[in-house]
């Protein structure tokens, strides 16, 4: 994989390889991507102060977090509809996930059913609920998922109406996908994408077609914007934390005061996120948000992070100003769409090997001694 060494090499083939409005969908934040792009720009912001002459370093990467022990401090972060950025998707992560003992989180509107994605994670499942607005299909999605061997419940707190993201607008992406001209001209000039579309069908919602009384992929996205999310509260999260017997974990917290009233109301961990810039354009970068919170709750509970992580050195970054573990999402749609499922097993090598890199280049042995060689 020599040929394509960083996250940005994999971004650029990505988007030569998959139609024009699956990239739209994957690279786009929402109003002008400042958000999006703000979370890259203030994390390179954050620098070290390399010590050397420190002799042979052998850099321990492996993490436990919530009573189970991972190969690295990272993870595949939830990203829904997978599969139109490469129709196998949800399969090739959950089968990295596995190979390389690092979580996979599977979202609620992913495309393929819990039942599927959670044995073949075998152990590092966590799957990722909006919040459904009937009690009676939130405790089927919550048992489903505790059924499926899913390890971690990560609710999302930071959808509570849907964001504008014009861009996706103006490409005119639709679940289904309305097939015409336009549509099937996007598709003939990606070849290797049409072909796992027709051996493995167009996208949809699987987890979610046993809670619709039709077989209509427009009747199921209809259903997906009626029923799901506007409707968490910490009431809400209060009943959810006790219908779920597993780790809990509350994503995209970005106020310290909504990190430490988490907590109080069950939380397991808090991760730190804006949604990688798709939800408020005028948002803070997730960075930014990072060290206040962990301050404000770290040792209480682990403090997760993702937004804008494109190498190891991001990893190492978010680690050194307090988090516990990061996540990334972007980075592996991008091995998909570039590689196919070998794609985000060349995630981790490229993630992984820049941390270890990056901890031989700053002194350290241990992922809690990157703070001290901040600059």
């Amino acid at each position: 994989m020599d040929s394509y060494p960083a996250i940005s090499d994999l971004e650029k083939r990505a988007r030569k390889r998959i139609p024009s409005f699956a990239w739209v969908y994957l690279s786009s934040g929402t109003g002008d991507d400042i958000a999006r792009d703000h979370n890259q720009d203030e994390l390179r912001k954050v620098r070290f102060r390399p010590q050397f002459l420190k002799g042979l370093l052998n850099p321990d990467l492996e993490t436990t977090l919530l009573g189970t022990t991972y190969s690295a401090p990272i993870g595949i972060a939830p990203v829904g509809l997978t599969g139109l950025i490469w129709p196998t998707a949800d399969a090739a992560l959950a089968s990295t996930a596995a190979s390389r003992r690092i979580p996979y989180v599977l979202s609620t509107v992913g495309t393929v059913e819990p039942e599927v994605a959670g044995p073949n994670a075998e152990g590092m499942g966590w799957f990722q609920l909006y919040p459904p607005r009937d009690p009676e299909m939130r405790s089927d999605m919550i048992g489903r998922a505790a059924d499926s061997g899913f390890t971690t419940l990560v609710v999302t707190a930071d959808i509570p109406a849907p964001s504008r993201r014009e861009r996706q607008r103006k490409a005119q992406i639709r679940v289904p996908p309305v097939i015409g001209p336009r549509l099937i001209a996007n598709a003939a000039m990606r070849p290797a994408w049409s072909r796992e579309v027709l051996r493995t069908g167009l996208p949809r919602f699987r987890g979610l077609e046993k809670y619709i009384d039709s077989e209509s992929l427009k009747a199921l996205a209809g259903f997906v914007g009626a029923s799901l999310g506007g409707t968490l509260s910490w009431d809400y999260l209060a009943e959810v934390r006790s219908m779920w017997d597993g780790p809990l974990v509350v994503k995209g917290i970005l106020d310290p005061d909504d990190a430490h009233r988490c907590v109080e109301a069950g939380a397991d961990a808090v991760w730190v996120s804006n949604h990688g810039g798709r939800q408020l354009d005028g948002a803070i970068a997730s960075i930014t948000a990072l060290p206040e919170i962990a301050e404000r709750i770290g040792g209480s509970v682990p403090v997760i992070f993702d937004s804008g992580i494109r190498d190891g050195l991001d990893v190492a970054r978010a680690m050194a100003l307090g988090a516990d573990f990061c996540f990334a999402g972007r980075p592996f749609m991008f091995g998909l769409g570039a590689l196919g499922t070998a794609g985000p097993n060349h995630v981790v090598d490229i993630l992984t090997e820049g941390l270890v890199a990056t901890m031989h280049q700053v002194g350290v042995e241990r992922l809690a001694d990157l703070s001290s060689r901040l600059a």
